[in-house]
């Protein structure tokens, strides 16, 4: 579910480069990592929605359980997460550094979290 919390994240990544990628995990993906009743939204409305906001240059999806082999394959000079990771627990970020680019992690929008919103509706 895309809340005003990604929305900041996906624009303070924009500002980071020339384009934004967004690598987003199949229905597949999300049912492994976060349990049999997610996702909330299906792949196709989730790509929709993204693919239609301004800040976002491309939308991937990727079935396994982390983006690294897509990252490796796309090689971005900066790799953004959201403030709730550390640098060090990034799956990816050492590549990206190991090939010259950096980890950025973007403050987290206070009180925005899908699970609450799910937990609220």
């Amino acid at each position: 579910m895309l809340h005003a919390g990604h929305v900041a994240l996906l624009g303070a990544a924009r500002a980071f480069g020339d384009a934004l990628v967004v690598a987003v995990n199949s229905d597949a993906s999300v049912r492994r990592l976060k349990g049999p009743e997610r996702p909330a939204v299906t792949l196709d409305d989730r790509v929709a929605v993204l693919a239609a906001l301004g800040v976002v240059d491309f939308v991937v999806v990727f079935e396994e359980d982390t983006p690294l082999e897509l990252l490796r394959v796309i090689r971005p000079d900066v790799l953004a997460k959201g403030g709730d990771y550390r640098p060090e627990d990034i799956v990816g970020g050492e590549d990206v550094v190991g090939w010259g680019g950096e980890v950025r992690i973007v403050p987290l929008l206070e009180g925005r979290s899908t699970t609450a919103l799910l937990d609220r509706a």
